[in-house]
C-alpha cells in the first residue's frame, strides 16, 4: 500500500511531536537528520522501532504528549523483561473505542446485540478494548473477565449472551463444557469475536460447529492501542484494518525490505493520530501479507491476511529451524486429529529431542497414527519428532492463551 498525502502529512505531524518530547524515536531522527518526510521513499528510510526500545523506555519514557493530558496508561504482560508501559490520552482512548466500534459493525454486531467479554482487564488492554467499542456501540455489555467457567454459563445463559468476545482457547473450552453439561439449547450465542492468538481452521471448525455461531478474527496489540485495529468480515477473506489511524507496511524480516502487496512477510505499523505514545515504523514479529484488491463486501479499508505466525516463533532443533505453524499444517491433514497439540522439546543425552503431543478419540490406533504423523512431520521438517496420541480432552485448555511449544531446554 502507498501513502496519500494525508496520511503523509499525519506521519510528519507524528515526527514533530515525537522530536518536542525528546522520546527515545525523536532521537533517533535527531540522529539521522531528519525532520520531515516528503515521499514514501524518505518514509522507508526511517529507522525502525523495536519492543527493545520500547522497554528501555520504562516506564514513561514513550509519552509524548504533556503529562496532563494522559488519562489512562496500559502495559504488556512483561513475560520476558521489562513491561512496555503506553500512555493514552482521552482522544486515544475515544479514536480505540470507534476503531473497535467499526469492528462489531463489520461483524454485523449491532446495539441491540449483548456482548460477554471473557479476557482480562486491568492493565492488559483485551478486556477494556472489546467494552469501550461496545459501549460505543451502544450494546449490552457483560463484562465478566477471565476464569470461573461456571458463572460464565449461567450468565451466558440467564443474560441471553448473543455475542462472544474471547481468546480461541476459551472459546473452545467455553464450547467442549457446554457440549459436556448438555446445555446448547440454552444458549444463545450468534457471533464470536476471537483474537489474542493465532489460530489454525481446525481448531475454528471446531469453535463455530460446536457453538453453532460465526467467527470473526480480531487483530491488535499493546502497542498499538489493543484489539480492534483490524477484524475479519463475514466473507473472512483477510481482516480490514483500519488505515486512517494506521498505516501497515510488510517487509523482510531479515533484510528490512518493503515486500509488494501479497507476499507473505512482518508487519510493520505507524499510527497516524496517536497523542500519548505515537510510534513509527513498529516492527510487530507478525507474519501475515496485504491482500491486493477490494473486498467483495464493498469496504474500502485495506486488508491484511489473518495472522501466519511470528518472527520470534522459529525453534531451532538439530540444527534446523522449525516453525510451530509447520507442526500445525502437517496435523491440518488429519481429520481424526483434533485441534489441539503440544510441542515439548527437550535436550537428553547430548541431543536435541522434539515430542509432539496430539488429540484424538478412542475409535483409532494410536500407534499406527503416531506413526504416520512422525512421518508426515519429517517430510515437512527433515527429521522424526516422538509423537504421542493421547485421548481428546487430554491436553491443557486455557482460559487465556494455549502454550502450545514448551522449551525444556533452558
Amino acid at each position: 500500500m502507498k501513502l496519500t498525502e494525508l496520511q503523509l502529512e499525519q506521519i510528519n505531524n507524528q515526527i514533530s511531536a515525537l522530536i518536542s518530547a525528546n522520546s527515545f524515536y525523536g532521537k533517533k531522527l535527531e540522529e539521522y537528520g531528519v525532520r520531515e518526510v516528503r515521499s514514501q521513499e524518505e518514509f522507508e528510510k526511517l529507522p525502525f522501532s523495536e519492543k527493545s526500545d520500547l522497554r528501555d523506555a520504562y516506564p514513561l519514557g514513550l509519552m509524548t504528549a504533556p503529562e496532563e493530558k494522559i488519562v489512562r496508561i496500559h502495559s504488556s504482560s512483561g513475560t520476558t523483561g521489562l513491561p512496555v508501559i503506553i500512555p493514552y490520552t482521552q482522544k486515544d482512548v475515544e479514536d480505540w473505542g470507534l476503531m473497535f466500534k467499526r469492528c462489531y459493525e463489520t461483524a454485523g454486531i449491532t446495539n441491540k446485540d449483548r456482548i460477554q467479554i471473557t479476557p482480562g482487564y486491568g492493565l492488559w488492554t483485551a478486556g477494556i478494548g472489546f467494552q469501550y467499542g461496545a459501549e460505543a456501540l451502544g450494546a449490552m455489555t457483560i463484562p465478566m473477565g477471565p476464569g470461573n467457567t461456571d458463572k460464565q454459563l449461567q450468565m451466558m445463559m440467564d443474560m441471553k449472551t448473543t455475542v462472544l468476545g474471547s481468546t480461541s482457547s476459551y472459546a473452545l473450552l467455553l464450547a467442549e463444557e457446554i457440549a459436556k453439561r448438555g446445555i446448547a439449547d440454552k444458549i444463545c450465542l450468534k457471533k464470536g469475536v476471537i483474537g489474542s492468538e493465532r489460530w489454525g481452521d481446525k481448531m475454528r471448525k471446531r469453535i463455530s460447529t460446536e457453538l453453532g455461531i460465526e467467527l470473526y478474527d480480531i487483530y491488535g496489540l499493546t502497542e498499538i492501542y489493543g484489539p480492534g485495529i483490524a477484524i475479519t468480515c463475514k466473507h473472512d477473506c483477510g481482516m480490514h484494518y483500519w488505515d486512517d489511524y494506521i498505516y501497515i507496511e510488510i517487509i523482510d524480516p531479515v533484510t528490512g525490505e518493503n515486500l509488494p502487496d501479497g507476499e507473505l512477510g512482518e508487519i510493520v505499523i505507524t499510527t497516524l493520530v496517536k497523542e500519548g505514545a505515537p510510534l513509527i515504523r513498529y516492527r510487530t514479529h507478525d507474519l501475515s501479507r496485504i491482500i491486493p484488491g477490494e473486498c467483495e463486501c464493498g469496504s474500502k479499508f485495506p486488508r491484511i491476511d489473518t495472522i501466519m505466525g511470528r518472527t520470534d516463533d522459529m525453534m531451532k532443533i538439530k540444527g534446523v529451524n522449525v516453525f510451530p505453524s509447520q507442526i500445525e499444517e502437517a496435523l491440518r491433514e488429519f481429520p481424526e486429529l483434533s485441534s489441539e497439540y503440544q510441542i515439548r522439546i527437550s535436550h537428553l543425552e547430548g541431543k536435541d529431542t522434539m515430542r509432539i503431543y496430539v488429540e484424538t478419540n478412542g475409535t483409532v490406533d494410536f500407534l499406527d497414527l503416531a506413526k504416520r504423523i512422525a512421518a508426515r512431520i519429517k517430510s515437512r521438517i527433515g527429521f522424526t519428532p516422538l509423537v504421542k496420541v493421547v485421548e481428546l480432552g487430554v491436553l491443557p485448555r486455557s482460559e487465556k492463551k494455549t502454550k502450545r511449544v514448551i522449551d525444556e531446554r533452558y
